[in-house]
């Protein structure tokens, strides 16, 4: 869906007074660091099924948490001591915090750069911004907040492969081609499913490759996401989705993708937005879990993770009147995709303690600890490594 629906207003800021002072040298990425077939099959068909040894929440303290993507910059959401005292609290040793929303510019994305850098600055016991994968790392030892710098859009580049560079400089780990409709690099999931990575967009794909950025291909169609996989010589990640195999919709990915992407070492990150279900209710627990089983089944074990795409903290009535509202000036600006009628959340996940839930769901359906550890977020960290590392 998209950062465009946040907790508070966006920043507004003018981010050229900050471009001098965001240019800190590239960190050399030499991390070293370690870190149903359809939806309802049944638990004895289930081949990743082993006994369980701890529950839910003694795994979840004890494991590396990462949530893929969350729905608006962290810096916009936390603004009060309260927001902070609930961050300490999550559980979460990582995050992909997007920038410069569904169409921001340049100066839009600079400034919110600056605003995450300066919430880093002025809480160091809580926060560790990523440069390389060791920090994931570092974070977890620390028990801090690992802070990953993320594009959902292209429009920050204005069609130009160079700023990619300019943004790496800028620590930005992860990019996309497009969000919901063209861009110059190539096609948004809701301007169908024929065309595909431009001549530009490979160059921009190998460029990502040379320098280290994770290629996220979340918001592509069908046809950029299966040539993005196919061209990158590093695995991409999808960071944030659902699957098609158990509800339609064109934000949800292909089995075919979602094999290849797997094959070539990448990971898939399941949603907690709308498109989890018929517009008709909000999705649960229950549906999320059809999509979680069904990427297990066709990714495996190794390629599967959690990017909630919603937001940090307790969804509350007034956040979902604001959502009202920002659903109703997507819709008009033509971002929004089916299914906008309903806020990115899912009611019986409503905490910032969500992943520690589908920690215990996948207990319950019968997954190993282990399994849980990875869909939790060690295997988003060994794919990262492994793009990271130039």
């Amino acid at each position: 869906m998209g950062d465009m629906w946040t907790r508070r207003q966006m920043l507004t800021l003018s981010g050229s007074a900050l471009l001098g002072a965001l240019l800190p040298p590239v960190a050399a990425a030499d991390a070293l660091g370690s870190m149903d077939k359809a939806a309802g099959e049944s638990l004895r068909r289930n081949p990743f099924q082993a006994a369980v040894v701890k529950d839910g929440s003694v795994l979840y303290r004890d494991a590396f948490v990462f949530d893929g993507n969350t729905l608006a910059s962290i810096a916009d959401q936390c603004r009060t001591q309260q927001d902070l005292q609930a961050v300490r609290e999550s559980g979460i040793t990582a995050l992909k915090s997007t920038l410069g929303g569904a169409q921001g510019t340049f100066e839009e994305t600079v400034a919110d750069i600056g605003a995450t850098q300066a919430l880093i600055e002025r809480y160091p016991d809580l926060f560790i911004k990523v440069i390389d994968h060791n920090d994931l790392q570092r974070a977890k030892q620390a028990n801090k907040v690992a802070i990953i710098l993320s594009f959902e859009a292209a429009s920050m580049l204005e069609g130009n492969v160079e700023r990619i560079e300019l943004f790496r400089q800028f620590d930005i780990l992860v990019m996309q081609l497009s969000y919901n409709h063209k861009s110059p690099f190539g096609c948004g999931c809701l301007d169908g499913d024929t065309d595909g990575v431009t001549a530009l967009g490979r160059e921009a794909i190998a460029k990502m490759n040379t320098l280290g950025i994770a290629l996220d291909l979340s918001h592509a169609n069908t046809r950029t996401t299966a040539d993005g996989i196919a061209m990158s010589k590093r695995p991409a990640v999808i960071t944030h989705a659902g699957c098609r195999a158990v509800f339609m919709h064109p934000r949800n990915k292909e089995d075919r993708e979602m094999k290849a992407l797997a094959e070539k070492g990448g990971v898939m990150g399941i949603y907690m937005l709308p498109f989890l279900s018929a517009d008709t209710r909000q999705p649960m627990l229950e549906d999320y879990m059809r999509h979680m089983v069904h990427a297990l089944n066709v990714c495996g074990e190794d390629h599967v993770g959690i990017g909630t795409d919603s937001l940090f903290f307790t969804v509350t009535d007034n956040d979902l009147k604001d959502i009202a509202k920002q659903e109703e000036e997507r819709n008009k600006a033509g971002l929004g995709a089916p299914g906008e009628n309903r806020p990115p959340y899912i009611p019986d996940l409503n905490t910032p303690r969500k992943l520690e839930r589908v920690a215990d769901a996948l207990l319950k359906h019968g997954y190993s600890d282990r399994v849980a550890e990875k869909v939790l977020g060690l295997n988003f960290s060994r794919v990262f490594k492994e793009i990271w590392t130039v």
